[in-house]
């Protein structure tokens, strides 16, 4: 085996049979593979939560919590969720299985395990993890990047978080589907990550820009849709890059979209954009405050530049979560 492949890959075993775990042990062992050994699913939890598991074999039927419950746990957290999980099983019911594919399982292996069916089936889901775990970097990166141009204007501290955090709750509010979430979860923080091309002085400007440093700055959206579209897993993404700055009536850029043909995830990161951006301070003026920005956007909306029915959605969101904070003893 190479030297990066999964050979230094720590598995998990998780069985209530000493015999079944040391058999298992034996045997990936030898393939150079590290092994870390739980009783019961409660210790296995607790595995995975250090951080240090690639792959988990985990035996359905223990006592407390099962191989399933543990399966379904692991796999509705968005810090392990992608990591592989094969449920080894005496069960031949396809019931079982199927509850077991509910359950977020990537694979199944029947008592008595056969070895070449072992190494086989942990082998080619370690593979696919590599291959996840360099999207994962990739997206980092950029996560990275676009945080550390944030950091560059002490105006903007958090905005990339914050509207993150808001065009989630715009798109859960709306009853988007789930990769449309997780894309705007995503597009909150790298919107502007293509004002990396932008130089600094224009960027930190207090004051109107001059045509010239308009044309540079419309760019942006442009740069950074070029610099994420390598990831494929940033599809939904490249959209709310490009367009976030449209307006209805198609004055905006880069392309004077007008309408419909702005994307709806587009629309959302513009509005909650825009209201981050007035209610927070700049050196030209002061923060303003909720009714005076949603006055603002109001107006603008009449315009023709925004989605009235997302800002009174953004609104209404607003208002509710207020609301419940205040209601907090």
């Amino acid at each position: 085996m190479s030297e990066s492949g999964p050979w230094k890959a720590t598995v998990l075993i998780a069985d209530d049979e000493e015999v079944n775990r040391e058999l298992l042990s034996e045997i990936l062992t030898e393939e150079g593979y590290n092994i870390i050994c739980a009783e019961d699913g409660e210790r296995a939890l607790r595995a995975f939560h250090d951080g240090s598991v690639d792959l988990a074999l985990l035996d359905v039927m223990m006592p407390g919590k099962t191989g399933l419950a543990v399966c379904l746990e692991i796999k509705s957290k968005p810090e392990t969720r992608l990591i592989p999980i094969v449920l080894v099983t005496g069960l031949t019911n396809t019931d079982d299985r199927i509850q077991g594919i509910m359950c977020g399982a990537d694979d199944f292996l029947s008592k008595p395990v056969n070895k070449q069916e072992l190494l086989a089936r942990v082998h080619s889901l370690l593979r696919l993890k590599e291959f996840t775990d360099e999207l994962e970097r990739a997206e980092t990166v950029l996560f990275s990047l676009a945080l550390s141009i944030e950091a560059k204007d002490p105006y903007t501290e958090g905005h990339c978080d914050r509207l993150s955090k808001y065009s989630v709750a715009m798109a859960e509010r709306l009853g988007l589907r789930d990769e449309l979430r997780v894309a705007l979860h995503r597009a909150g923080i790298v919107h502007d990550i293509g004002k990396i091309a932008v130089p600094e002085p224009v960027l930190a400007k207090p004051g109107p820009l001059t045509d010239q440093e308009w044309v540079i700055m419309k760019q942006h959206p442009v740069v950074g849709e070029r610099i994420c579209s390598p990831l494929k897993s940033f599809r939904h993404v490249l959209p709310v890059i490009r367009h976030h700055h449209e307006k209805l009536d198609g004055s905006g850029y880069p392309d004077g979209l007008k309408g419909e043909q702005i994307p709806l995830t587009a629309r959302i990161l513009q509005t909650v954009d825009i209201y981050d951006a007035l209610i927070t301070e700049r050196p030209y003026r002061k923060a303003l405050s909720s009714e005076e920005a949603f006055a603002i956007m109001y107006e603008e909306a009449k315009r023709g530049w925004w989605d009235r029915s997302l800002i009174e959605e953004w609104e209404a969101s607003f208002l509710h979560a207020t609301t419940d904070a205040r209601r907090q003893p």
